[in-house]
């Protein structure tokens, strides 16, 4: 992970802030060309759209398939502030995004949401371990810990 990835991560959290600002949970997610420009972001909308499937990086795969063809997504990159769960995983993949990274782990955003029914196991690297094509994934970001957890403090105990 180089420092251009940690940029792209920042701006993501920041995507998540504004997420939690808008009364969703704290996620959310960029797509960056080949070029190194950020060309969408989706924050998550479960909450304020009331749909279970509205988490930030599916959002955004749905306004990337509708934008960009199947070529030019294989030559991006999606930057998450979390880790992708299964069902985005499986979004990025059906959309052939070909890199992920993300800053905080799956397991930490657990740890600091606490006990749950909600929870699905199910590491993205395990999700696309068992696809046609290969995907990259880098993460997590250990040099923006605080700043990607932060987004989430607070926020599961209320």
């Amino acid at each position: 992970m180089n420092q251009t990835d940690l940029q792209h991560l920042r701006t993501a959290i920041k995507v998540a802030q504004d997420a939690r600002e808008h009364g969703n949970h704290p996620f959310g997610a960029i797509l960056v060309d080949e070029n190194n420009q950020v060309v969408l972001n989706a924050e998550n909308t479960v909450v304020t759209g009331s749909d279970c499937t509205g988490h930030a990086e599916t959002n955004l795969m749905r306004l990337a398939s509708q934008h960009f063809s199947e070529d030019q997504l294989a030559r991006c990159t999606l930057y998450t502030s979390t880790e992708p769960c299964a069902m985005c995983a499986g979004a990025i993949y059906w959309g052939n995004v070909r890199r992920v990274v993300y800053a905080l782990s799956e397991m930490a955003l657990y740890e600091i949401a606490g006990p749950s029914p909600d929870r699905l196991l199910l590491p993205c690297r395990e999700v696309f371990a068992r696809t046609q094509r290969p995907t990259e994934v880098e993460g997590p970001a250990s040099e923006l810990n605080a700043e990607a957890r932060g987004v989430h403090e607070g926020f599961w105990q209320s």
